[in-house]
């Protein structure tokens, strides 16, 4: 007795550290200890739909995969980093990325976060007008410029934040009380840094960004003078607060293995309208509501036990989305409201179980443990057979045909018969064995069947 109490005060502050993380329930504003949303799919909040191909041109065959989850994760941190919804990114094919961001619909902010190339490029004006190193994309207010190269053994390369440690800061200029971006070179940087500070001394050195120029928080594009010969690290002034924080993110984030080129976009709308949602889920608990009462008014009081435990059950559902980031979609909405009526599905195996027990003359105690020992061997083989499925959903909806609403589908199913099995082996065994000490345990009458005994 003492074991089942203990067990149930566990259960009982389960419950209330769920309900506290689920409420409010709603889109855009997380529980008391869960400060997040529910994560809604392309399909439900509308969103962005990307796809874009990178150059494998250069990757040998063998490394062209690993290239392409790297590429992956990249686009994954910086999507997080900059605050927006939890994306589906998918590769397709060999050489494409599919990326759905939902809940955003600025496509050019989102096409400027993922598609940099995270590298900055420094220029120098050329004395010859008619130099055939001059990149006409870069001309300004200040002229033209060229990129600014150096030698190092023999070679001579551009000078880019390619070679950027990759451990940028902000300060601030105790003079000007501007925002100051820290960059620190590698050993190439410094080579080529030195030996171009050094010809520039008094002139300017440009910063660009792909083909436009670096602006600053003026609007005007960034060309320090350089006063000195500088070596091994740098700083870069005139962005405003927020444009040197998120300017050094990205160069912190690592750069991307190849390029990537944007082929197609398109802005989605929700495809069930703004109301869905809130309906999906008025739908879910009148879905609760009525296995609930078929429960109680076929199994009485066992059927109450139940109806708790499916509480419990829909509430740690809703936690894990919620902590878990779990985005729903308009499928994975369907395998939560499918996995509410197949939660109760090893509670009447199990008190089917116990019906044959007290009819064999058992005890109500002994015909609870009879039940739930004997139906657990079907309850394990139908879930097992249950998570076979998902796992193999979630395997095609992930790497073979890319389908976020396979995917979502089997995760929230998988997820839904997990809990269902801890709610009723756990809670609603507890529950039973708690009553078992009750002056109501030894009328049978109360595990009997509407219509028969």
């Amino acid at each position: 007795m003492r074991r089942n109490t203990l067990i149930f005060m566990i259960i009982l502050v389960v419950f209330f550290i769920a309900a506290a993380i689920v409420f409010p329930l709603g889109t855009q504003a997380g529980g008391v200890l869960g400060d997040r949303p529910v994560r809604l799919g392309l399909d439900l909040s509308g969103g962005i739909h990307l796809v874009y191909q990178a150059d494998l041109s250069q990757v040998p065959d063998n490394d062209k995969g690993s290239v392409m989850e790297a590429e992956k994760t990249t686009i994954a941190s910086r999507v997080d980093v900059f605050g927006m919804v939890n994306p589906n990114i998918q590769v397709q094919g060999t050489d494409r990325l599919v990326v759905e961001l939902p809940g955003i619909s600025d496509v050019e902010k989102a096409k400027s976060i993922i598609g940099q190339t995270n590298i900055l490029e420094f220029g120098e004006q050329p004395t010859d007008p008619n130099d055939p190193a001059i990149k006409k994309e870069w001309k300004d207010d200040y002229g033209d410029w060229k990129p600014a190269v150096g030698t190092v053994n023999g070679q001579q390369l551009e000078l880019t934040s390619a070679y950027f440690k990759q451990n940028t800061s902000l300060d601030v200029n105790s003079t000007t009380g501007q925002v100051v971006l820290n960059f620190q070179w590698d050993d190439t940087g410094t080579q080529l840094f030195t030996q171009i500070t050094t010809r520039l001394v008094g002139k300017q050195l440009g910063i660009f960004s792909g083909d436009q120029p670096l602006l600053g928080d003026d609007g005007k594009p960034i060309a320090p003078v350089v006063k000195s010969v500088i070596s091994d690290r740098g700083i870069i002034e005139g962005l405003s607060q927020q444009e040197a924080t998120q300017l050094s993110k990205l160069l912190n984030l690592g750069r991307m293995p190849v390029p990537l080129t944007s082929i197609y976009e398109q802005t989605v709308s929700p495809v069930a309208g703004a109301n869905f949602v809130d309906l999906a889920f008025k739908s879910a608990i009148i879905g609760l509501v009525l296995v609930i009462l078929f429960m109680i008014i076929y199994y009485r009081l066992p059927g109450i036990m139940a109806a708790l435990a499916l509480i419990f059950y829909a509430l740690i559902n809703l936690a894990i989305y919620k902590l878990g980031g779990i985005t729903l979609t308009l499928a994975g909405l369907g395998g939560f409201i499918a996995s509410l009526g197949m939660a109760v599905d090893a509670n009447i195996l199990i008190f089917e179980r116990m019906k044959e027990e007290l009819r064999a003359g058992r005890t109500v105690g002994a015909a609870i443990e009879a039940g739930f020992k004997r139906a657990w061997s079907a309850i394990w083989d139908c879930n097992v057979t249950t998570f076979i499925a998902c796992i193999i959903m979630i395997w095609l909806g992930s790497s073979v045909v890319s389908s976020g609403l396979v995917t979502g589908f089997a995760i929230t199913l998988f997820i839904g018969v997990a809990v269902s099995m801890f709610t009723a082996i756990t809670v609603t065994r507890t529950l039973l064995r708690l009553f078992i000490g009750s002056q109501l345990a030894q009328r049978t009458a109360l595990f009997t069947v509407l219509g028969g005994k």
